[in-house]
């Protein structure tokens, strides 16, 4: 990491903060809070509205989680990849689809390509995921096919998460947070 790893020691955080960033994690830490707690509001806000991106929306997970791994993969984040991979795996996706996404990533992911291992649906949320990161830019084409697939709650809630790990992403990797060991 290119900053210290954050301790009380170091920069003292009021402990509803830290028990609240505890009991979203299950009561361990990550790499990524012990970054955002040298910034309390950060630390706070972060917490608040990743828990709601990750755990509140009604949007399917599995679709949720195939668009940050994309992200991940397409913005060299392997700290956020080796953490949503396995929770896409758990919202009922196949290694074998991770496989086929990566095989994407090192194409054009932003083009359509068709992969046996995926569904139309995943495919296009691949291209999304990687015009949205890429090009920033969406193409008419690929929203409106977006749009007969997803009613506006949905498109909403996974273009957040899409950009929300965007910004995760662009966080993990410009201060070098590390994997846990």
């Amino acid at each position: 990491m290119r900053i210290p790893e954050w301790s009380p020691s170091l920069k003292a955080q009021p402990q509803d903060l830290v028990d609240a960033i505890l009991a979203r994690r299950g009561g361990t830490m990550i790499n990524l809070d012990k970054a955002l707690l040298w910034s309390e509001p950060l630390a706070r806000a972060w917490n608040i509205y990743l828990g709601a991106v990750r755990t509140g929306l009604p949007t399917s997970r599995k679709l949720r989680e195939l668009g940050i791994c994309t992200v991940a993969l397409l913005t060299g984040a392997d700290y956020e990849y080796r953490h949503h991979a396995p929770d896409f795996l758990a919202a009922g996706g196949s290694q074998s689809e991770l496989d086929a996404l990566q095989a994407l990533v090192k194409s054009d992911a932003r083009q359509t390509t068709a992969h046996p291992a995926l569904g139309a649906v995943e495919q296009l949320l691949i291209q999304y995921a990687a015009q949205m990161t890429l090009d920033v830019k969406v193409s008419d084409q690929v929203f409106a096919a977006l749009r007969e697939h997803f009613d506006n709650t949905e498109l909403v809630e996974l273009t957040s998460a899409i950009a929300t790990y965007n910004m995760v992403a662009r966080f993990l990797v410009a201060l070098g947070v590390s994997p846990e060991e």
